[in-house]
């Protein structure tokens, strides 16, 4: 933006001279006010009718345009052999007790098995990078979390219907809510620019998803754009969260969630991914009631996975700390959660 030029003389001296110039100045004789100018305001401008009988059919027409790109896209062979294959392990898990959606309540969990849990989700991360491929081998890690809030953005491929968003935007921003409200730290669904970009795509879709990735996030590993392109069918979800340099502090996230998902499973997803890059990374065979357990018993967060992120963002952790640090303060929240004494 240019500025119009002004005077470089100091202010004390320009109001000195414009006192001199008016004392040197004869004073003008006094004349006659104008007279007042009296005239009625300009009449109102009505608003142009609206018309909502055609606004509705345009909305409608352009509801129609959009199912019918979703149909397209979700029709593809690669696309329906991936939706019936999730509705079948779907059926499978729940008819051998799996994606159960209460809490577990029935499970004892005492101070020292929260502590543990703790330690082994977040301190650990599910995957090494080793010759540019993720290796999946549990390594550990210091303590990572976000430190400013977090703002989900949700990025839907055209196979996914406009009803469906609706009902996965409805959704995310429950969960977002809920998030918020357990660790304390902001987590909201944006319709803007966000940090972590929650990926909604079919087969096809995600094949192609490349270049949006490099432009999501400039510098991303070529190994990680291959474990999202190339997304084994039985990983049904991810997520992948990064930091500038070698800080231990969250500063972007990309999520992916398969649009061919049922329901029980697609709502899973949500919970585990979104839950996991607020900065626990790992799975634990040991973890329950959890979430964070690949045995898929549990299909929705659990009391237990809330007592983890409140210890997560407690203010007595910070990011970068080690286990050994960890550790002895963990089991003390844990103590304070569960209300028992040493």
């Amino acid at each position: 933006m240019t500025l119009p030029a002004r005077s470089h003389l100091p202010l004390s001296a320009a109001l000195a001279a414009l006192a001199l110039l008016a004392a040197c100045t004869p004073e003008p004789p006094a004349e006659a006010p104008p007279p007042a100018v009296e005239a009625p305001p300009p009449p109102e401008r009505p608003d142009p009718p609206v018309d909502l009988a055609a606004l509705r059919r345009e909305r409608a027409e352009s509801a129609r345009a959009a199912k019918a790109r979703a149909e397209a896209a979700a029709a593809s062979p690669a696309s329906r052999n991936m939706r019936d294959y999730l509705a079948g392990v779907e059926q499978a898990l729940i008819a051998r007790g799996r994606l159960r959606t209460d809490s577990g309540d029935e499970i004892a969990l005492t101070p020292e098995k929260l502590a543990d849990t703790f330690i082994e989700v977040a301190l650990y991360d599910e995957y090494v990078r080793e010759g540019g491929k993720l290796v999946s081998r549990p390594t550990p890690a210091p303590l990572r979390r976000w430190q400013q809030p977090v703002a989900l953005r949700l990025e839907f491929g055209d196979s996914v219907a406009p009803d469906q968003r609706a009902r996965d935007r409805a959704e995310i921003a429950g969960f977002a809510a809920r998030l918020a409200r357990i660790s304390g730290h902001p987590v909201a669904l944006t319709g803007g620019a966000g940090n972590v970009t929650v990926l909604i795509l079919n087969e096809d879709e995600r094949r192609a998803i490349g270049p949006r990735l490099a432009a999501l996030v400039p510098g991303i590993p070529p190994g990680d754009i291959a474990a999202l392109r190339d997304l084994a069918p039985q990983n049904y979800c991810t997520v992948f969260a990064y930091s500038n340099g070698n800080s231990p502090v969250y500063a972007q996230a990309v999520a992916l969630i398969r649009a061919e998902l049922p329901p029980r499973m697609r709502r899973s997803c949500m919970h585990e991914e979104l839950a996991q890059g607020m900065g626990l990374a790992n799975d634990s065979p040991r973890a329950r009631p959890s979430i964070f357990n690949d045995n898929e018993e549990f299909a929705y967060l659990t009391r237990h996975d809330e007592l983890l992120l409140q210890i997560l963002y407690d203010a007595r952790l910070r990011p970068g700390m080690t286990e050994a640090e960890v550790r002895p303060i963990v089991l003390q929240i844990a103590r304070e959660l569960l209300d028992t004494e040493a």
